[in-house]
Order: structure tokens, then C-alpha cells, then sequence
């Protein structure tokens, strides 16, 4: 990572694509040119894949992460996090983080044309270790209110200790990518007139389940409160 790399100006601009790298070239029908679609992707998801080259071998481990539109960042900060040990938050350039949101699957009457709905991001760019405490106390935050909002209201705040041990990172979300399927199987002309066989799409969505008490839970004095989704079991 590079710990002192400069943070340019916050530059907001409504399209994606702003690079060579991250305009695409297949499909193009399916890329979503406006940052609005950007900010979609990472508000509906909870998980992120995060690339990186490590001794000379490319590596892609999923994480959870945050984002900030109004990050020091160019366009806005992407927050991933770790242990200060991490192979991942340690290595030294760029890195590729993607998310992706599976909307249904696409079921065609030829085993060919079987497609997917989804919406997916791909963010290029040289990472930072944030070092400021504030802003690595607002990142952290972030991360744990995405996974569950207003979660850290409840919970005490990390300790020196932890904090030590936590390496935060920031990619700027200016060099990112979108792209989405949405719709029916496109199949061919002869298989639609042969009929005999079901098209259409199973839609996916996610959702929380029933809350899990910890067994070591004191439920007399331990309220779940509204940021818990479900039913207490």
C-alpha cells in the first residue's frame, strides 16, 4: 500500500468510464454509463471481491467494505478493512475490487443462451492506508452499519488494541465500471417455434432471517433492538 499517496480533489462527474481501462469493450449494450448505477451496486450489496497481485500471483478473496460518497477521495471512497497482517491490505499497487448483485437466472430453452440478471461494479485504483484517526473511526463505522445499520449505536467502541490491529485501506471510486442484464432468455427463432420447453426467469433476492440468539446471550438484559432484523428464536 501507499501510505503517503496524495489524495486528489473530490471531482464528482455523472458518468463512469472516465478511463480506457475501465470503458467496456464486450457487450457494451449492458454498461450503465451513469455513477448513480455505481452507487446502486454498492448500496444493494454486503460483499466485495478484492484483487491483488501478490508475489507476482494474483489473488481474490472476498471482504466486506464500505463507501462514502463524500470521501477525500477523487469522486468518493471505497473502505475495505483487515488485519494489520493481511496479505491483501499489505501488498504494494493497484488493486481490483468488484461487486456483484444476482438479480434472478435467466432459464432459455437451449442450454446456450442460459444467462444471469445482475448488476455488477468493477473499481480500479492505488489503494491508501488511512491513517487519520478520524477518518479511519467514520470508515469502520461505515462498514459495520452496512453489514447491519445502526449497529454501532449499540455496541462499545473498538479498543486501542483492536484498533492496532485493524489496517483500514481507501480506493477512490473514480476509475469504476458497471455493468447489468436485466430482461427475458433471448433464444433462438426455431426453438421458441418448437415450444415444449418452459423460459422465463427465477428471480433472486436477499433477504435476513429469523435472529439467532448467542447461547451465551443474557436475554433479560440484552434487547435486540430495532436494528435486528427477524424474530428473536
Amino acid at each position: 500500500m501507499t501510505e503517503n499517496a496524495t489524495v486528489p480533489d473530490t471531482t464528482y462527474t455523472e458518468t463512469l468510464s472516465p478511463t480506457a481501462r475501465t470503458t467496456l469493450r464486450r457487450n457494451r449494450v449492458r454498461a450503465q454509463l451513469d455513477r448513480s448505477e455505481l452507487v446502486d451496486v454498492l448500496t444493494a450489496a454486503r460483499l466485495c471481491h478484492l484483487g491483488v497481485i501478490v508475489k507476482g500471483a494474483p489473488l481474490v478473496v472476498p471482504t466486506a467494505f464500505a463507501y462514502d460518497l463524500d470521501g477525500p477521495d477523487q469522486e468518493g471512497t471505497l473502505y475495505l478493512h483487515g488485519s494489520v497482517a493481511a496479505t491483501t491490505l499489505g501488498v504494494v499497487g493497484e488493486v481490483c475490487v468488484t461487486v456483484t448483485v444476482l438479480d434472478g437466472l435467466v432459464l432459455a430453452r437451449s442450454a446456450f443462451h442460459h444467462s444471469m440478471n445482475y448488476r455488477s461494479a468493477v473499481v480500479r485504483g492505488t489503494p491508501r492506508v488511512v491513517e487519520d484517526e478520524e477518518e479511519r473511526a467514520v470508515a469502520l463505522d461505515l462498514i459495520v452499519n452496512k453489514l447491519v445499520p445502526g449497529r454501532t449505536e449499540v455496541v462499545r467502541a473498538n479498543t486501542r488494541k483492536e484498533l492496532a490491529a485493524t489496517r483500514v485501506v481507501a480506493v477512490p471510486l473514480y476509475e469504476a465500471s458497471v455493468k447489468a442484464r436485466t430482461g427475458g432468455p433471448v433464444d433462438d427463432d426455431v426453438d421458441v417455434v418448437a415450444g415444449g420447453v418452459w423460459a422465463g426467469v427465477l428471480p433472486i433476492s436477499e433477504h435476513l432471517g429469523a435472529a439467532v440468539p448467542a447461547p451465551d446471550l443474557d436475554r433479560a438484559g440484552a434487547d435486540a433492538g430495532p436494528h435486528v432484523s427477524g424474530v428473536i428464536v
